[in-house]
């Protein structure tokens, strides 16, 4: 019993220090025109699916949300409140949440590879984000859905930048420091082969 309230705590642990991480990554952003921000947040998202997995990198994702909810300036740009869940991104914050549960799935569906964290962090941290964002964006502002995607290509190029420093970054945390997957961890902390 003591084990397990220690695996617990250690879960909560690694839940809690991602979802600091996508706060902090909120620090940085860079806004635009149309109520979505350039912001390095989604690097944080990719990272949680990849590390934690499609377990727990959800309760990073909720957990930040949930302190949005309460009116902490947790979200790109020092936002939070109510009013940032039917605002433009509301959508793109959903996406979050189905993001990493596909990123996790992925990731951690074998051997942690390069190229099984670059599949996820691009269908999921991307591509979902993309298909929960969009449409939202579009409704709330009141635009046709085609020029709204055409504009969202503008984070694009950016998001496929943190997609590749997800892969780098999770590597390196597997190298340096496996217990921070977990059980898996300890199955992955073998010496890395070539892929």
């Amino acid at each position: 019993m003591t084990q397990q309230r220690g695996d617990l705590g250690r879960e909560l642990a690694r839940v809690a220090i991602f979802a600091a991480l996508i706060v902090v990554l909120g620090m940085v952003t860079i806004p635009i025109p149309g109520g979505v921000p350039i912001t390095a947040q989604t690097l944080g998202v990719m990272l949680a699916g990849a590390v934690l997995g499609p377990r727990l990198a959800p309760l990073s994702v909720l957990l930040v949300l949930a302190l949005a909810a309460v009116g902490l300036p947790v979200l790109a740009g020092g936002r939070g409140g109510l009013g940032v869940f039917v605002g433009p991104t509301a959508g793109y914050l959903l996406g979050w949440v189905a993001g990493v549960v596909v990123i996790g799935l992925i990731v951690h569906r074998g051997r942690l590879t390069w190229w099984r964290i670059a599949l996820g962090t691009v269908i999921g941290g991307i591509l979902v984000v993309y298909l929960c964002g969009i449409p939202v964006t579009a409704w709330v502002l009141g635009l046709d859905l085609t020029p709204t995607a055409v504009a969202a290509l503008v984070f694009l190029p950016g998001d496929l930048l943190k997609a590749a420093a997800a892969v780098a970054l999770t590597l390196a945390l597997r190298r340096a420091y496996p217990r921070a997957f977990g059980s898996r961890g300890s199955v992955v902390s073998a010496p890395a082969r070539a892929v």
